[in-house]
């Protein structure tokens, strides 16, 4: 199927090309946009509790103030404030309630602090448009008028609150993906230029890919709108270098196949025919891997992490059609001038590292497999210390924003948990009026609970059946010690609600602790079914049982190395509390389904070279000398380009950059180099049991081989020139 392909893009590269711009322009200029959302609660399904409560609230109670920014006020000494400071802060918040913005209904002057250093005023939005862009452009404008109404004043305001804190991340999302991208280009860019020392080669990819870009992007759009997927703006972040990692990882993978069959004497054009014939099964079931490894996000409960799965899954089968068809259009219309103005495509070098390496695997194949397995166990042991964290909103940008400012301030100044208190509704479930003689006892209840600060009666409907009571709490919202008092809270709120009622909670809080709840659930589905399709994809692949067991083992702990190692650094080294809780998630699915590439890219070539007649730890050898460079080179480009999602300056991305970058060369460097050849030498034939992966085809079997039971077979056809140029090395 893939000599067929590779000989239909060749015979008609234009045709190929102009099919991909006419695709580009028009799914670019159809696609619809996206809304992205910061709303940790919409990223849960309804039946969540916190999620329940909510609509609960908005049923029962919906006229509620529900600030959506909060004005914060203070001197610019840093003093406290004096009545003339409080009647201006008192001024300004009224003024700006008059100056008709859009989307503010009303604001209202709040309560200083207890320090007296700090008043506030809040203010209130049409919640039908709730975390959209109008409310971001909204609390820029107060912003803005809220600093030209200060002027003159000995006050120091700032825009905190949902709606800025949309504004800041929406501007992060911006600079960093500008940050991103341009890291991406450069990295990828200067890679290759230093490899190849061809700047026809090292431009390439970018433009190309970037044509991919905007296919998927559009697709991505389509998709997201027709399935009504949660956006967010962090996928698009982690799309850039999707994209543009992965995209160049096949383009390599091509590129040295290609550059290795000049050599050994193909014609240009049917050089590139037999690249695209040798790599395009490794490429197609290593895309596989990682659209199926991203496709099992959808089984997840959590909205962010369904819409960033079919996200990157289309982004990698539009890259893989690009792989098969788009790369090698251009390249056979360009030939071996893509490698000008360097001659060393002609023939490799003598004594190449990467020969030497596979010389060493070929000798001490159980020495290679202890070491590179001690690593992988020792780094594994930091996630014995894994704890997670919940704030998405201030872990998805720098803590420099005026929001985070805000936030940050306002938990010092007042109670921890007042920013985001909880909210207990006790509710009839017959129908009836609720007792209010009973709601004092059910309030000290609730104050009784171990980290709460303060409990009162809130508000009752106008039927009587539905009560709120505001429970502060002694922590900020998304600290572990509140997320456990919220679970505390929700144990004695059921327990003491009066017969014919039910209680619910909900709040920031409370919508952390299900978000726990959910991840937890997700790594029990989302992990296993994504392993289990992975190795279904590897049995058809290499034809056995045997051989997918110990990838996906070795790949595991590839997972866990990468893992422990993000704990250690930012728990251990640098006192962090824990990692962004769906941090495992992703890296899992990228370590896995990503390092999966690597390992089959050299599987694929230890069995290529197993069946022209090696025995097993020649072909080990063989596969790392001519597959190493490949994988070396593009988990390198790989894992550079995630690391510059640590330029974004945010802890989700800087966390994320560190963990995919480190996850990739684990699994290039260690593990796809070392770790899976050594393991198959020593396996042996029993790796491809119950098949003959490895059985010699086509080729006579060499005497170097020495007895492995391969049969001679006269070499045939495309094979020969092939196995003469390996001979003549």
């Amino acid at each position: 199927m893939f000599r067929r392909i590779g000989n239909t893009v060749v015979r008609h590269p234009v045709w190929t090309i102009l099919a991909w711009l006419i695709a580009a322009f028009a799914i670019s200029a159809t696609a619809p946009s996206l809304p992205s959302t910061s709303d940790q609660s919409d990223f849960l399904p309804r039946s969540y509790e916190s999620i329940e409560a909510a609509d609960l609230q908005d049923k029962e109670f919906p006229s509620t103030f529900i600030p959506s920014a909060t004005v914060l006020y203070q001197r610019t000494d840093g003093g406290k404030l004096t009545a003339a400071d409080q009647k201006d802060a008192a001024r300004i918040a009224s003024e700006l309630g008059k100056r008709g913005i859009d989307e503010v209904e009303r604001v209202v002057s709040g309560e200083p602090s207890k320090d007296g250093r700090y008043t506030m005023a809040l203010v209130q939005m049409d919640d039908e448009n709730a975390d959209q862009s109008a409310q971001a452009d909204a609390a820029q404008v107060l912003r803005e008028d809220a600093k030209t109404l200060a002027k003159g004043t000995r006050l120091d305001v700032k825009v905190g609150g949902p709606a800025a804190e949309a504004l800041d991340q929406q501007e992060s999302a911006e600079r960093g993906e500008q940050l991103i991208g341009i890291g991406t280009f450069a990295i990828i860019l200067v890679t290759l230029l230093v490899i190849f020392r061809a700047p026809i080669l090292a431009v390439l990819p970018l433009v190309l890919i970037g044509m991919v870009s905007v296919v998927a992007s559009g697709l991505i759009a389509y998709a997201t709108k027709l399935f009504d997927l949660q956006a967010n703006s962090s996928v698009s972040s982690l799309l850039i270098v999707v994209l543009f990692g992965v995209g160049t990882d096949y383009f390599l993978f091509l590129m040295f196949r290609y550059r290795e069959r000049l050599r050994a004497g193909d014609e240009p054009k049917q050089a590139m025919v037999n690249a695209v014939d040798r790599v395009g099964e490794a490429i197609a079931s290593a895309a596989g891997a990682v659209i199926i490894a991203f496709l099992a996000l959808v089984l997840s409960t959590l909205g962010f992490l369904r819409q960033m799965g079919p996200a990157l899954a289309i982004a990698v089968a539009a890259t893989l059609l690009a792989g098969l068809t788009l790369i090698p259009a251009v390249v056979s219309l360009i030939g071996p001038k893509i490698f000008w103005p360097s001659p060393s495509w002609k023939q490799e070098p003598s004594g190449a590292r990467f020969a030497a390496l596979g010389r060493g695997v070929q000798r001490r194949p159980a020495l290679w497999a202890a070491a590179s397995g001690f690593v992988l166990v020792a780094l594994s042991l930091g996630t014995l210390s894994y704890n997670a964290t919940f704030d998405l909103t201030s872990g998805s940008m720098p803590k420099s924003k005026e929001s985070m400012v805000v936030q940050d301030e306002i938990q010092k100044a007042y109670s921890a948990g007042a920013a985001a208190p909880t909210d207990v509704y006790l509710t009839s479930t017959d129908g009836k009026p609720l007792d209010r003689a009973a709601f004092n006892d059910y309030t000290k209840e609730l104050r009784s609970v171990d980290g709460v600060a303060s409990a009162r009666m809130a508000q009752v409907n106008k039927e009587g059946t539905t009560a709120e009571f505001t429970v502060t709490l002694d922590h900020a919202a998304s600290s572990d010690e509140a997320i456990d008092t919220v679970g505390r809270v929700r144990d004695v709120s059921h327990a003491s609600a009066p017969d014919g009622t039910k209680a619910l909670v909900g709040g920031l809080s409370s919508i952390y602790k299900d978000i726990d709840t959910a991840v937890n659930r997700d790594y029990r589905t989302v992990f296993p079914v994504a392993a289990a399709l992975i190795m279904v994809i590897l049995a058809l692949l290499l034809r056995s049982v045997v051989a997918p067991w110990y990838l996906m083992v070795s790949v595991g702990l590839g997972f866990g190395a990468t893992l422990g190692a993000t704990v250690w650094l930012f728990q251990e080294i640098q006192g962090r509390s824990g990692l962004m809780f769906m941090l495992p998630a992703i890296m899992y699915l990228f370590v896995v389904a990503i390092g999966t590439d690597y390992n089959i890219l050299m599987i694929a070539r230890l069995r290529e070279e197993a069946r022209e007649g090696r025995d097993p730890r020649a072909a080990a050898s063989m596969a790392v000398r001519h597959a190493g460079p490949t994988v070396a080179t593009a988990g390198f480009i790989l894992a550079a380009t995630f690391a510059t999602m640590m330029l974004a300056g945010n802890t989700l991305l800087t966390q994320m950059g560190f963990a995919l970058s480190f996850g990739i060369a684990i699994t290039s460097f260690v593990m796809a180099l070392f770790f899976t050849p050594s393991l198959t030498a020593l396996i042996g034939h029993a790796a491809w049991w119950p098949g003959h992966g490895d059985r010699a085809q086509g080729a006579a079997a060499r005497s170097a081989t020495g007895g492995d039971g391969h049969p001679s077979a006269p070499g045939t056809g495309r094979q020969e020139a092939y196995d003469l140029s390996e001979r003549r090395r």
